[in-house]
């Protein structure tokens, strides 16, 4: 297999096949020692974490495959902590879509003039380039146009995708007593298709119990239970 590329928490490899297998580390994103899943950087490792992102991947990724929607998820080998996908270009650089439910992280602190914390949100999506010099930027419409990094067409559709695949994921996580307040995701095109790509763990979401936050490590555990 050749190594196409070395990333923070995953390495990518070019299969015979055409497709690619992703290799979860053990490494997690923080600073200091302590875990932190919005962070730019990693900042330690935890024996055994990668093959339960991948397991709770596997897990949504399974579920989406039964409501019909098509991701790059083909496979997985929980032991040697891989899993198969197709595969998909990245918009751009590397784009990042979330979906917000609640008001809370960094929505607050930009908006929390106009609207209180926790305050509902009617799966409001917005997309941010995968930049972390500068913080990765949100940015419009019409300024991936602009850059030539996806069309009105494609962002038409990987918003609505991103909003039925947050209501999928919500009801599956509702299941465990837990509700989900917002959650990240990144699209690639596969063809004329968009489709998700990437993992789908603990560590891209916010939930909550009971009104406070579930820490990504808890989270993981309830769910694999």
């Amino acid at each position: 297999m050749d190594k196409v590329y070395e990333g923070k928490t995953k390495d990518v490899f070019k299969l015979e096949n055409g497709n690619y297998l992703l290799k979860f580390k053990d490494d997690v994103t923080g600073e200091n020692g302590v875990f932190d899943p919005g962070a730019n950087t990693v900042g330690l490792s935890i024996d055994g974490i990668g093959k339960q992102n991948l397991k709770t991947s596997v897990m949504f990724f399974e579920v989406l495959k039964d409501a019909g929607i098509k991701t790059h998820y083909v496979s997985a080998d929980e032991d040697a902590a891989t899993m198969e996908v197709l595969a998909a270009e990245p918009f751009g650089k590397g784009l990042e879509v979330i979906c917000r439910r609640r008001a809370v992280g960094s929505f607050i602190r930009r908006y929390g003039a106009y609207i209180e914390e926790g305050a509902p949100l009617d799966y409001y999506v917005e997309m941010t380039l995968k930049d972390d010099e500068k913080g990765d930027p949100l940015i419009t419409m019409e300024g991936l146009e602009a850059l030539n990094i996806m069309s009105p067409k494609q962002f038409d559709e990987t918003k609505e995708l991103t909003k039925k695949i947050t209501k999928i994921v919500a009801d599956k996580i509702a299941e465990f007593g837990l509700e989900l307040y917002d959650i990240k995701f990144e699209f690639g095109y596969n063809g004329d298709e968009v489709i998700l790509i990437d993992e789908i763990a603990s560590g891209n979401m916010r939930v909550y119990k009971d009104g406070k936050v579930v820490d990504p490590m808890d989270l993981t555990a309830i769910l694999l239970k």
